[in-house]
């Protein structure tokens, strides 16, 4: 494994001129410095204040085999925690770095698609029965088996190597994610794994054709678009650590294997109208397409999971 600090060397030029050249190269960007540290803090007690993140917050077996219901179960407009919070998330939104490095990716009129809590949930919250029906799934997102009110937050226990492309069936790539770590991230805690350079082959539908080569090291493979060599990245980070990658960036998580759950923030991010920005200069060098009919292959018609395959966790 191959787990990397918060913090770089200061790059030679603007921050805007680095983010580019990060995404052209890499898919990916890590700012260098974390944001607000207090503010990070009174969100997340506020957060925690809202509920338990034990075994109560699940169905029992019962319960859910009653009415299962794949579908419809992640945070929406009206059931999503962060509405509460608005305006504690000036400290995100309106964070210099953050906004400058927004405005050379997707320009000046930038919009917020989505954004959430996500929580990364510990193998003690997790009911026995539930751990055993979900073993080997590719997306263990678990809205599905938790209690309706809870539903305002996406909870996962792990999920394999995926681009964030997967929820927008034929919409281009228009958007990255920001992501930001409450508290400190180890080892332990479901950091993010990330795979530098994937983004290269553009859009490929879910589970994607990876091998590992060696120590940290995978070749991605996108049918008639090619193959290239990879390099994972296991972002561990102080509280306020900021993270953002393109939407053909491959990433996942193994499941948290700390005492308590994991609570960041992801927003999905996008540009807002035709004027030229970085994002443009990014997928002119893509091999693969922008967007996809189809986005992945893995689920059952009610939404439940068709397949057991799980690459993230051979990392």
């Amino acid at each position: 494994m191959n787990a990397i600090a918060t913090t770089r060397p200061a790059p030679i030029g603007s921050l805007a001129d680095t983010v580019v050249a990060d995404f052209i190269r890499d898919g990916a960007h890590r700012f260098a410095e974390p944001l607000d540290g207090d503010a990070c803090g009174k969100l997340l007690a506020d957060i925690r204040a809202t509920r338990a993140f034990d075994r109560n917050l699940f169905l029992s077996q019962a319960e859910f085999d009653a009415n299962p219901q794949y579908t419809g179960v992640n945070p929406r407009p009206g059931r999503n925690l962060l509405e509460q919070f608005e305006r504690q998330l000036g400290f995100v939104e309106k964070a210099p770095a953050i906004v400058e490095a927004m405005t050379a990716l997707l320009g000046p009129g930038y919009e917020i698609l989505n954004k959430k809590v996500v929580c990364g949930v510990p193998s003690s919250a997790v009911p026995a029965w539930l751990r055993e029906r979900i073993l080997g799934n590719p997306v263990n997102n678990l809205g599905a088996y938790v209690r309706p009110e809870y539903r305002d937050v996406t909870y996962f226990y792990g999920i394999d190597f995926h681009q964030d492309l997967i929820d927008y069936k034929a919409r281009e790539a228009d958007f990255l994610t920001l992501y930001i770590y409450l508290h400190p991230v180890g080892l332990s805690d479901a950091p993010l794994y990330l795979l530098e350079g994937s983004h290269r082959l553009g859009g490929s539908v879910f589970p994607h054709d990876l091998t590992r080569t060696g120590d940290a090291a995978w070749r991605y493979r996108n049918g008639e678009h090619g193959e290239v060599k990879v390099a994972q990245r296991i972002l561990t980070g102080a509280t306020g650590f900021a993270g953002m990658w393109h939407a053909c960036t491959l990433h996942g998580t193994q499941p948290d294997a700390a005492d308590h759950e994991r609570i960041s923030l992801r927003y999905l991010i996008a540009k807002n109208g035709a004027a030229p920005s970085g994002i443009d200069q990014v997928n002119a060098t893509l091999r693969g397409p922008l967007s996809l009919s189809d986005t992945r292959a893995d689920l059952a018609a009610d939404g439940s999971a068709a397949i057991r395959k799980n690459t993230v966790n051979q990392a």
